[in-house]
């Protein structure tokens, strides 16, 4: 798992946005590893413009995390492009770019942040101090430490640009935070006792009861896609075929192919997150548990994304990693 440094990242911010770069990166300028088909889409399919990310941005972001990991591959071992590009598909695309543009300090970035994990921040932190002043301040504490509010030599820092995207974005927040909090109090506890608190903070939801209603919800929403609906997630995250392949295949346009998987996984959590609320979870404790490690949800994608016999695609192998819808 992801989890932040106890120091910033050394990253310098800009100190403003400039203009945004067109997707046609000339190849010259490619970052290593980096096809251009490749880094169009995951370009489109991580939205990163909406972050405030320019594609250069995003492609510089990508190479350093895979160069910081070998692309996933033991020390030593050369990854090739297939390996390369599966290592790219697999990150959470759109939480890496939305903790690089914060960490840039771009605006439209940090609105979409404060919008999703703002509540959650909080209410994390009351659950791991055991109080809601505690924890209130621990999450205060952690924004303006991931806002770069700390500056060496005049330039602000940010931990979100140590998050590789590997791990889910509120998995890395809630390591972060628990490490802030030890830090704290490996430097007061002999100051003053941390049991002498105002007000009891809420009961932190059961993690286990939590997973056991996310796998639910995606078994319900993934049997309920159409046929081609299956396919398309099939094929691009389990059999890791590049959107090109896809659209020959169907006999449409790359970008088609593009527009349809980002509507289908937008429309996808959308679900998922009004059977969990239907379900008894609040709005915020629904949105916390897509952020949740695939690896702990024990649910066969392949069974439930293969298609009958009578399907149109009914032939079409499924075959390859796990998907990760969250």
């Amino acid at each position: 798992m992801d989890a932040a440094s106890s120091k910033p990242a050394d990253l310098v911010l800009p100190a403003a946005v400039g203009q945004q770069s067109t997707p046609d990166l000339p190849a010259s300028l490619l970052p290593a590893g980096l096809s251009p088909n490749l880094l169009q889409e995951l370009w489109h399919l991580s939205e990163a413009e909406s972050c405030g990310v320019t594609i250069d941005e995003f492609g510089a972001s990508l190479a350093s995390v895979g160069q910081k990991v070998n692309h996933g591959l033991p020390p030593g071992v050369r990854a090739d492009s297939s390996q390369r590009a599966s290592f790219f598909r697999a990150l959470h695309l759109s939480e890496l770019v939305l903790a690089h543009g914060c960490a840039l300090g771009r605006e439209v970035a940090w609105e979409k942040f404060l919008g999703l994990y703002r509540t959650t921040l909080i209410r994390t932190a009351a659950s791991i101090t055991g109080s809601a002043s505690l924890g209130q301040d621990l999450a205060d504490s952690l924004y303006a430490e991931l806002y770069g509010l700390r500056e060496t030599a005049g330039e602000r820092l940010s931990p979100l640009a140590s998050y590789s995207g590997r791990g889910s974005l509120p998995g890395w927040l809630r390591t972060t935070l628990v490490q802030r909090w030890r830090d704290h109090y490996r430097r007061t506890h002999r100051e003053a006792p941390l049991d002498d608190v105002d007000s009891p903070a809420p009961a932190p939801t059961s993690i286990p009861g939590e997973l056991t209603q996310l796998t639910t919800a995606v078994a319900q929403a993934l049997r309920d896609l159409a046929s081609e609906d299956r396919f398309l997630l099939s094929a691009y995250f389990l059999d890791r075929q590049t959107l090109l392949q896809i659209a020959q295949t169907l006999h449409v346009h790359e970008a088609t192919i593009s527009r349809r998987i980002k509507r289908l996984a937008e429309r996808l959590r959308k679900q998922l997150i009004d059977i969990l609320v239907s379900s008894g979870m609040s709005r915020a404790a629904a949105e916390e548990a897509l952020g949740a490690d695939p690896r702990d949800i024990d649910i066969n994608l392949r069974a439930l994304l293969q298609t009958s016999q009578n399907s149109t695609f009914s032939n079409q192998a499924v075959s390859g990693a796990a998907l990760d819808l969250l």
